[in-house]
Parts: C-alpha cells; structure tokens; sequence
C-alpha cells in the first residue's frame, strides 16, 4: 500500500472517528460529542448501528497494517464502549466520555508512526488532530 493511500485511508477514517464522537460541543461545557451519543439514545439498534461503525475503523486499521496487538487493544475499546453503552443514560454518558474511535485512531496513528517512522502521519499529528481526545 502507497503513503498516499495510507494517508486517504487514516483521513477517511478520522473524519468518521470525529464524526461519531467529536462533532459537536455542547454548549456551556468543555465537552464535545457525536453522532455515537445520539445512536446511543435510539432504542433497539442505535448501539448496534454505533458498534458496526467503530469495527469498520479497526478493521481500516488492520487493512493499513497495523500489528495484531493493536487491533486486540482496538477491540477492547470498542468492546467497553459496547457493553458499558447497553446500560441506559449512563452508557451513554459513558460513550460520550471514553471515545473509543478517537482512541482507535491515536492507536492506528501510534503503530504506522512505529512501522513506518513517522512519515506518513508526522505532519498530522502536528496539526493537532487527536486534541479532540
């Protein structure tokens, strides 16, 4: 895989990591939440529908390369983030809190930095991406 396809795919799948739990702020607070929080709120799927993006992410990380650690540790978040998010409200909360797609990416971002020394994410990093987190 070309930099320049890592480099489509890691903004591809930032833009929906930010999208999920990042979007918007609410007003008053220091807090900033996504289209995840509010699945999270629709009775029956919402969660569901929460969960089977998170996994696209990590599975998007496992087509960029990274190593078999980081994808358990990448299931493990979205794991917590499913199982705490079955509890009404408080999962919620929860999910607005934890962000386990923004994790998922720092992680991502973490390990082709270490395959690859740095240059396919380095600028990005400077940019301050991750100060959503």
């Amino acid at each position: 895989m070309s930099v320049a396809e890592l480099r489509m795919r890691l903004e591809r799948i930032r833009r929906l990591a930010w999208f999920l739990n990042a979007a918007s702020r609410i007003p008053g607070l220091r807090l900033r939440v996504g289209l995840d929080t509010l699945l999270g709120l629709l009775p029956g799927g919402g969660a569901l529908i929460g969960t089977a993006l998170s996994l696209y992410i990590v599975w998007e990380g496992r087509r960029m390369g990274v190593d078999r650690q980081t994808v358990q540790r990448m299931l493990g978040n979205v794991a917590i983030e499913a199982v705490v998010g079955l509890v009404p409200l408080a999962g919620d909360l929860f999910d607005t809190v934890f962000k386990a797609d923004l994790r998922n990416i720092a992680l991502i971002e973490a390990a082709l930095a270490g395959r690859l020394g740095g240059s396919v994410i380095q600028q990005d990093l400077a940019d301050g991406f991750l100060d959503a987190v």
